[in-house]
């Protein structure tokens, strides 16, 4: 879900309110915007900012290969937070803007993984999102494009580690509405998000490791999502899964951890590869975790069992790095993972609450 998704963390740091849920994402969200079912999502516009809801993310993961077939994962992510209701039709700039950006990039293979954070403030220039053209930044990261998200470039950097990627899709490719067109539920009692993906991309571009270049190419996956309050209080984690099988056919899955393990909550989107999408309960699929490694000082679950009976699906999940630790001010596990089983690919598994 692709947080995804950790952007609150400003929120919690700067506001009074006490923390609910993971991270912050079950608390009450009064005098914010609230998704809407009967909302249709709108293009070019809700690839913007929201500044009316508390907290929104540009999402791109990608899974690379070198000329010599060595896998690589790359995340891009920019957050927004609001630390108290802003007018959209008279917001309020400079330093007085409500609206707090944070940045995270990873950079992954084999035996590296390599992390970086921004923070800034709304309202200066520091960060911020804009349509016409496509451009959202923090600091000197960028991912700017054609206001359709068609085309967009990549830049991020840390202390040890760059990249500069291009992605595109054909023209054709069709924007992925999860849940009800877009509305995604995220608990039995009913808290959502507006979420929506471009799963489509072809990506190119250079990858700078502590030890040299490396030229790559391969699949991305981004992901739109915003809300004021996408968990319920008892929410303690999530496990988000993007998977793209060499059918051409995809799978978006995630399951919420509850303090009480009998109350998990998981959804997803089975995508067809002309873009078709069927909505996925949690009585449609299972998520077992197979096999834990140390990973930080916790114990975190690196390779995973997902099936899905209607679509004859019975993989099993594996990380490229077992230590894609998102080294970050709220820390998580992030990185690209192989498909193997009944059917084959790769994809991206985000794993948050592990303590």
């Amino acid at each position: 879900m692709n947080v995804r998704h950790l952007c609150v963390l400003l929120y919690l740091i700067t506001s009074q309110a006490v923390a609910q849920g993971f991270a912050g994402l079950g608390t009450q969200a009064e005098g914010f915007s609230l998704p809407d079912p009967d909302r249709q999502l709108i293009f070019p516009q809700d690839h913007g900012a929201h500044p009316d809801f508390r907290i929104e993310w540009w999402y791109l993961t990608a899974n690379l290969q070198d000329a010599l077939g060595q896998n690589y994962g790359v995340q891009w992510t920019l957050f927004r937070t609001a630390l108290r209701p802003d007018e959209p039709q008279e917001p309020m700039e400079g330093w007085h803007s409500p609206q707090i950006w944070m940045g995270h990039a990873g950079l992954t293979s084999a035996t590296h993984h390599l992390s970086a954070e921004r923070l800034a403030r709304g309202g200066i220039g520091q960060g911020g999102v804009t349509t016409t053209p496509f451009l959202a930044w923090i600091d000197d990261w960028k991912m700017e494009g054609q206001p359709d998200l068609s085309k967009v470039t990549l830049f991020a950097r840390g202390m040890d580690f760059s990249y500069t990627l291009q992605a595109a899709t054909d023209g054709n490719a069709p924007l992925i509405l999860h849940g009800d067109r877009g509305y995604s539920v995220k608990s039995a009692a009913g808290q959502a998000s507006h979420y929506y993906s471009q799963p489509n991309y072809k990506i190119e571009g250079t990858l700078n490791f502590p030890y040299g270049a490396v030229e790559v190419s391969g699949d991305g996956w981004l992901d739109r999502e915003w809300s004021s309050q996408p968990l319920s209080s008892d929410q303690t984690g999530w496990d988000w899964f993007s998977l793209r099988f060499d059918s051409g056919e995809k799978l978006m899955a995630f399951v919420l951890r509850s303090r009480n393990g009998d109350e998990d909550y998981a959804s997803g989107s089975w995508i067809s590869p002309s873009g078709l999408v069927q909505n996925l309960s949690q009585d449609d699929f299972s998520a077992h975790p197979l096999e834990y490694e140390k990973v930080a000082g916790r114990d975190i679950p690196v390779k995973w069992a997902i099936t899905l009976p209607e679509r004859n699906l019975s993989v099993e999940i594996s990380a490229l790095n077992p230590n894609s630790w998102m080294d970050t001010s709220v820390a998580y596990w992030e990185g690209p993972v192989q498909v193997e089983g009944s059917h084959h690919g790769t994809g991206y598994l985000e794993m948050t609450g592990y303590n």
